[in-house]
């Protein structure tokens, strides 16, 4: 019995666009929304469902997706994994007794051997509970887990949202690799690509979070290009929004690093930033990540004499973060490729002007240069230095492109929004499982709704659900990490 079946007859409330509320699974291997993207994706998204009146049950492995309390259709199912890259023991080897089944020792023969076990061990694990609750969902919605385990027959229609191929930061990783052994180690890391290009050409319908991500997906994983529909996604508006009570700190730059590795680009901004206090002495840095022992970023710190100059912050509160970014006389993105840009889009949400380079996305994100932003070649410390100087001497610019930017995101990139257009693709899928393709209005309707076609220019059964338990909610921010 579906979960439309199981409902039938009963009296509720229709959902925000008239329709039925939908039963949704939405799935994911990495959760932690103070971690990356992917985890802001599934609290934000999670919450404005459970808003428009949809049930949203969020089925996720360590570290567990963190939801936001005060939705009753909102509730959490841990499906645990064996937790192998924990801290502060990563790349621990398990007990005897923590190995309950054969995913399990799949998953520790995976890390022995140099790879990646949890895209491929999160699905086996997601396909034999979704199996065993055949009926109770009218939509499974992946976030990028690409494994095995979800083809064939999962008990519902399969969504599947993949914000940019990982192919491509492997390549990048491929490319700053010194050696052999490091080129060989990062291409066993990345073995699991292999299945995610297999399983992505099977998808019947892709999400995907920028026309860039698209292309690439069509380019780099094969997928049909009628299969991959663009979803924007967006700040949190309410929370990331200009407050004149926040004092600006004379020549403060912040960027956000969830990782030190090449994609993000950190190594040229700290380069850039050594050229920019030779004009701008006062000109320093915050980065919203981990402090790196060692490493280009360590090096180049070092080199320039700029650790009184740059300071890494983590364990802060959402409320902090807003803060600090209301704070800084200019924000920083200078990542050599994002598929969307969450850090842009939520500073640009508080009137803080941003320099940003041309990788990836991030120009579908942040607009055109010198109207809403600055724009830089990726890669080149010497153009983020003479943007940064820019901004940083030239007040009213600064106030023209905050107001711009924010302005831009309350038009485009709101969560609100990216719900709507989400849920316009689940009844698509529905319809086409049903044994219809939900007809062409069906296919405008939901282009519309997600604004694919306007680009802007430039008992439960195993695992501990929330319901009992409560859902985990925490004040932190991704500055956790």
């Amino acid at each position: 019995m579906t979960a439309e079946a199981s409902r039938a007859g009963a009296d509720e409330e229709p959902a925000a666009d008239g329709e039925r509320p939908l039963d949704i699974a939405l799935l994911t291997y990495k959760g932690n929304p103070f971690c990356g993207g992917q985890g802001v994706y599934v609290r934000h998204l999670s919450r404005e469902l459970a808003r428009l009146g949809h049930r949203v049950e969020v089925i996720g492995s360590q570290p567990y997706p963190v939801l936001d309390e005060g939705y009753p259709g909102l509730t959490l199912t841990e499906l645990p994994s064996l937790d192998l890259y924990r801290s502060p023991d990563p790349f621990r080897t398990p007990g005897r007794g923590e190995y309950r089944d054969w995913v399990d020792a799949l998953e520790v023969a995976t890390m022995w051997t140099g790879g990646f076990p949890e895209p491929l061990t999160f699905s086996l694990r997601a396909r034999r509970h979704l199996r065993a609750r055949a009926g109770e969902f009218d939509v499974v919605h992946d976030n990028q887990t690409l494994g095995y385990g979800l083809l064939g027959d999962i008990g519902a229609p399969l969504v599947t949202t993949i914000h940019h191929p990982i192919t491509v930061d492997r390549q990048l990783e491929l490319d700053a690799a010194e050696g052999w052994k490091r080129r060989y180690s990062v291409r066993r890391w990345y073995a699991f690509t292999r299945m995610q290009k297999r399983v992505a050409r099977r998808l019947p319908s892709v999400l995907t979070v920028s026309g860039t991500s698209r292309q690439e997906i069509v380019d780099h994983l094969g997928v049909r290009e009628d299969r991959v529909h663009v979803v924007h996604i967006g700040a949190d508006t309410d929370l990331f929004a200009p407050n004149p009570a926040v004092a600006q700190v004379p020549g403060r730059i912040v960027t956000t690093s969830s990782a030190d590795v090449p994609l993000k680009g950190l190594v040229f901004l700290v380069e850039a930033l050594a050229k920019v206090r030779t004009e701008h002495p006062a000109a320093h840095l915050v980065v919203v990540g981990k402090r790196p022992a060692e490493g280009p970023v360590a090096q180049a710190m070092e080199r320039y004499g700029l650790d009184g100059a740059v300071e890494f912050v983590k364990g802060i509160s959402d409320a902090e973060l807003v803060d600090l970014v209301r704070s800084a006389e200019v924000a920083c993105v200078p990542s050599l490729y994002e598929g969307f840009s969450l850090p842009a889009a939520e500073a640009m949400a508080t009137g803080t002007p941003l320099v940003a380079t041309t990788g990836g996305a991030i120009p579908e994100v942040a607009g055109r240069d010198g109207e809403t932003c600055l724009a830089v070649p990726p890669g080149d410390a010497g153009a983020l230095a003479t943007a940064l100087n820019r901004l940083l001497g030239d007040a009213e610019l600064r106030l023209r492109l905050g107001r711009a930017g924010r302005e831009r995101v309350l038009r485009h990139y709101t969560w609100a929004r990216a719900a709507q257009g989400t849920v316009a693709r689940y009844r698509e899928a529905i319809a086409r499982s049903a044994g219809g393709t939900g007809g062409p209005g069906a296919a405008v309707s939901a282009r519309s709704a997600a604004g694919e076609a306007v680009a802007p220019s430039a008992p439960r059964s195993p695992g501990r659900s929330a319901a009992s338990a409560g859902v985990r909610h925490e004040s932190e921010s991704r500055a956790t990490c």
